[in-house]
């Protein structure tokens, strides 16, 4: 027999986020999240997406013994401001045993029949900038940390259960020996001449920081259209701002500015964290936070994570002076793999962008729906 518990103390989160140590304890490609940063990310007092959401935390027993987990997430942006009465899940994991998964995800359904919302849709997180979709393809690829993995069996749970596709992502990965500057090195100046732009680049993280609410307006303007897009509001701008931004390689944030130094472009790229948090074992310290930092300085493969273009100059081919900029830093730093994080399969756009660097989608996940 299963029994569901709520996480509500402090053992019991620590529970939660410690349970997948021991699903994937012996996967070569599961990237184990720093435990404390979790369980920050889950206080209401430290992540202000709390001003807007709600969360539940529940933990599957078996035979006294943990054997799944999952969050019950209602953004009250997404239900209020965009009618969209979507009971989210996310951090939904279990062993190979349908009753297991089954009892997590009908104590989903209670709580969004309990808000009186009209289906539920995961796994998801609080926002659009959280882990997204479970994997479906690509298994013997590694994770990283803005993504989650999982077991192959996962998705026959989702169909077995009568869940039904969603949305559909596909992460895609190219080698830097394929970008051929001389693809956007004449279009990033015929680009920055007839619009009158230039790039912003950085070597220090506070030089930053003045433009960082700049680019997350840009973030919701750029991201507006696409489905189920929540915009970060400015709690979440400070939280982002002093817990991430400080911790990413200033080079690897480009901006591309107008005559008037107003944000017309921006990209984030992250060093891949994922053998180095492996290493730490979800923990900073004692060595987890040098194995994080040596990553920072010699990770060879990076992770494009955002980039954003102020609509009027979506079609206009400032990505070329985005990718000029990054060509030259990544040659300084001996790059090799150029990695992609989950993007919509409906956003054509996007993959229009890339697709002069020979990419493979080395992955795919989904998100899945069942109405209340």
């Amino acid at each position: 027999m299963v029994t569901i518990k709520q996480a509500q103390s402090k053992a019991d989160l620590k529970k939660f986020v410690k349970f997948p140590f021991s699903l994937y304890k012996d996967s070569p490609y599961w990237v184990p999240p720093i435990i404390n940063d979790e369980l920050e990310s889950f206080n209401p007092d430290k992540n202000p997406v709390f001003k807007s959401a709600e969360a539940s935390f529940y933990l599957a027993y078996k035979d006294d013994k943990i054997v799944g987990r999952v969050a019950a997430i209602v953004n009250w942006l997404e239900v209020k401001e965009q009618n969209l009465k979507k009971m989210r899940f996310g951090w939904f994991d279990f062993v190979n045993d349908f009753e297991v998964s089954e009892a997590l995800l009908q104590k989903v359904e209670e709580v969004g029949k309990q808000h009186q919302l009209n289906y539920m849709e995961g796994p998801v997180g609080f926002s659009n900038l959280d882990k997204v979709g479970v994997l479906i393809e690509g298994f013997d690829h590694i994770g990283n940390m803005i993504t989650w993995y999982n077991h192959p069996y996962y998705q026959s749970h989702y169909e077995k259960h009568g869940f039904v596709k969603e949305k559909g992502y596909l992460e895609d990965k190219f080698l830097f020996a394929n970008a051929d500057p001389k693809i956007f090195y004449k279009a990033n100046l015929l680009i920055k001449k007839r619009y009158k732009l230039r790039e912003l680049n950085f070597t220090n993280s506070k030089d930053i920081m003045p433009w960082v609410d700049k680019m997350f307006d840009l973030f919701n303007s750029s991201y507006a259209s696409l489905s189920s897009f929540v915009k970060i509001t400015d709690v979440q701008k400070e939280y982002f701002k002093k817990k991430y931004i400080s911790f990413i390689n200033p080079e690897y944030i480009k901006f591309v500015v107008d005559e008037q130094d107003q944000l017309v472009a921006f990209a984030i790229v992250m060093p891949s964290f994922s053998k180095a948090l492996q290493k730490a074992k979800g923990k900073l310290f004692p060595t987890g936070v040098f194995h994080l930092l040596k990553a920072k300085k010699q990770s060879k493969d990076v992770i494009f994570y955002l980039i954003g273009i102020r609509p009027e100059y979506q079609s206009k081919g400032v990505t070329a002076i985005i990718f000029n900029e990054y060509y030259n830093t990544f040659q300084k730093r001996g790059i090799v793999n150029c990695i992609r994080t989950p993007e919509l399969e409906e956003n054509t756009a996007i993959r229009q962008i890339w697709k002069h660097f020979d990419p493979v989608t080395h992955k795919k996940r989904r998100t899945y729906r069942k109405d209340l």
